[in-house]
């Protein structure tokens, strides 16, 4: 024993994959610009959608806008608290899911899913054709390809998330920040200036249509809840993160509603101190940044920043939905290759199928944002108010020190988001929210049909059950062959390695070539039979797969050894028949036989 050294037990250490470790998993700043972005960039239409409710009152209406906001971001700061109880109490991810499903039930579960599959692809959606829109904006040529600019968007989306989120975060890392030093900076040098630097756009008359009562203030409110959109994505993609994860995810909700909730009320403040009303050609987000910045340089340069959030935004649903279905496939109620990771690790089945539902809306309303709005925030206030009314459950049944505070809490906000909710579907059911009426109940009985197929299967195949006895069967291994080579000594001498009798099967239609290839055989002596079929219609598949039947109608255990030729360039594949993948594909649809296909790489 060597001095000075401690004695320590040495064990065989196994090497790292690609992408295993912390290096391609989320720290905290990593996460705000990966699954945050959404909930940040919602501040470009959240108070706006606001004000435009309120404009049916007259101007003066306008100086409510404060209020509602305060509202909003207490509701804010309820979700934020909530959702990071849900963080620790399901570290596995899936947010109002994964609640719904250990305290409410299979059912709430399937409705929390559904809804956040639809909020998810929405808010892809969306953001890309806001995004796109503001870009025409600025520059009017894109206006006449705004589907294009999406897809366009979608395309690098999906391919940066297919090489890994961390990636994806890197790669968004610079907008996030620039965004979020660009909205602090117009409500910072907003509230230091006495009066606007600057107007743009064209007023127009405001006529007053309705009272500022009760209704019309709790439009404005439901309105601007869709600046709460993206919140839940954290807790969804708690898995994303490295460890520890729940105390980095928890870091990452807590300065996600900080930064959101500054901006919202900060833009508010602004809204009723220069009475910001709705005017020609441009946005309340852009008279706020001409307001703060004037018409120079800033100005351009904030509204380019708001775009590419906008159209970054959308990477939220990448982070999220994913691993959201990878639970979901888990469960039994979605398609087991869902659940598959890469070793990046990338859900790539999630991801794939996130773009190809996000492409087809964009496609079905042509990029229009004004017609996805109607559906927008719906199923993620679904998403709200199941997981509120979970943890209520959750706390009530556990009872741990100061259970009953948090139950007070998330009850108060499961009545908020419920509100918000029921006010959401009553006031925009007509203008399209019926969809999501319709869309919510098909996903929950797809889940569910799923989940009955794999029961079946389960049941079918004895799983969790002893099976019987293992029964001993005299077996046979055939193995094609076309000539004596060595790609056939190579199959022969790894089909006598399985064990049990071995035969070798030619078909031929020439008599010449059979009779070169019996006495080829003879010389060789390999010590195995050779079968010669005769196929005058020069028909290959076809009387092998015939013999292998005739022979497994004989009670043996069948096993076809097909040997392939794989060169090692891939430009010469081509090359090569494909006659055994095809008899393998034949075999494997028509009998019940073992099919092995058995590689000999070339050095080409």
């Amino acid at each position: 024993m060597a001095y000075g050294l401690a004695r320590r037990e040495l064990r065989p250490r196994v090497p790292l994959q690609h992408g295993e470790g912390n290096k391609h998993h989320l720290t905290s700043i990593e996460g705000l610009a990966a699954l945050s972005l959404d909930a940040l960039s919602s501040v470009a239409y959240g108070p706006e959608a606001i004000v435009l409710v309120l404009i049916a009152a007259g101007a003066g209406a306008l100086t409510a806008t404060l209020p509602v906001t305060l509202v909003i971001a207490a509701l804010l700061a309820v979700l934020v608290v909530s959702y990071g109880q849900v963080i620790a109490v399901h570290p596995d991810g899936g947010g109002a899911y994964a609640v719904a499903k250990k305290d409410l039930g299979p059912t709430p579960s399937l409705l929390a899913a559904a809804s956040l599959v639809v909020d998810y692809v929405l808010t892809v959606t969306v953001s890309l054709a806001a995004g796109a829109a503001s870009l025409a904006s600025a520059f009017p040529w894109f206006g006449q390809h705004l589907l294009a600019v999406c897809l366009i968007g979608l395309a690098l989306l999906t391919a940066v998330n297919l090489r890994g989120v961390a990636e994806s975060a890197r790669v968004l890392m610079l907008p996030t920040m620039l965004f979020i030093v660009s909205i602090l900076g117009i409500v910072i040098l907003g509230l230091l200036r006495d009066h606007p630097a600057a107007v743009v756009g064209s007023a127009h008359p405001v006529h007053a249509t309705e009272a500022l009562g009760l209704l019309l203030l709790l439009k404005a409110f439901s309105s601007g809840c869709s600046a709460l959109t993206g919140v839940e994505a954290i807790a969804n993609g708690v898995p994303a993160f490295r460890q520890p994860r729940v105390k980095r995810a928890q870091r990452t909700e807590l300065m996600l509603g900080a930064l959101l909730g500054l901006m919202l009320i900060g833009l508010a403040v602004l809204i009723r101190r220069d009475h910001v009303a709705p005017r020609e050609g441009v946005t309340v987000l852009a008279q706020l940044t001409a307001g703060s910045y004037g018409t120079g340089w800033a100005y351009y340069a904030t509204n380019l920043v708001v775009t590419l959030a906008l159209l970054f935004a959308a990477n939220t649903s990448f982070g999220g939905l994913p691993v959201l279905m990878s639970l979901l496939a888990r469960d039994h109620r979605l398609p087991h290759l869902f659940g598959l990771r890469t070793e990046r690790p990338v859900y790539r089945w999630g991801v794939v199928a996130l773009a190809l539902l996000a492409a087809l809306l964009l496609i079905a309303v042509n990029a229009d944002t004004h017609r996805m709005i109607p559906l927008f925030a719906i199923g993620v206030f679904i998403g709200f108010t199941i997981s509120q009314i979970g943890l209520v459950r959750h706390w009530a049944g556990q009872r741990p020190p100061g259970w009953l505070r948090r139950a007070v809490l998330n009850g108060v906000g499961a009545v908020l988001t419920a509100v918000a909710l029921l006010v959401l579907l009553a006031t925009k059911f007509l203008e399209g929210a019926w969809v999501v009426a319709v869309a919510v109940p098909l996903l929950m009985l797809l889940f569910a049909r799923v989940q009955r197929y794999y029961t079946v299967v389960g049941a079918e195949l004895g799983l969790g059950e002893i099976p019987p006895p293992v029964r001993h069967t005299d077996s046979l291994v055939i193995v094609p062959v076309g000539e004596v080579s060595k790609l056939t000594q190579y199959a022969l001498t790894a089909a006598r390695a399985l064990g049990g009798e071995v035969v070798a099967v030619a078909v031929h239609s020439d008599p010449a070539e059979v009779h070169s290839l019996r006495e080829s055989w003879m010389r060789w002596n390999p010590e195995v039979r050779l079968d010669i079929i005769d196929s005058p219609q020069r028909s290959l598949v076809q009387p092998v797969v015939e013999y292998v039947r005739r022979e497994a109608e004989r009670g043996r255990q069948i096993a076809v050894l097909i040997p392939e030729v794989e060169p090692r360039h891939r430009r010469y594949k081509i090359l090569q028949n494909q006659r055994g993948i095809l008899l393998a594909t034949t075999l494997r649809a028509r009998t019940d036989v073992v099919v092995c296909l058995l590689p000999y790489r070339l050095s080409l």
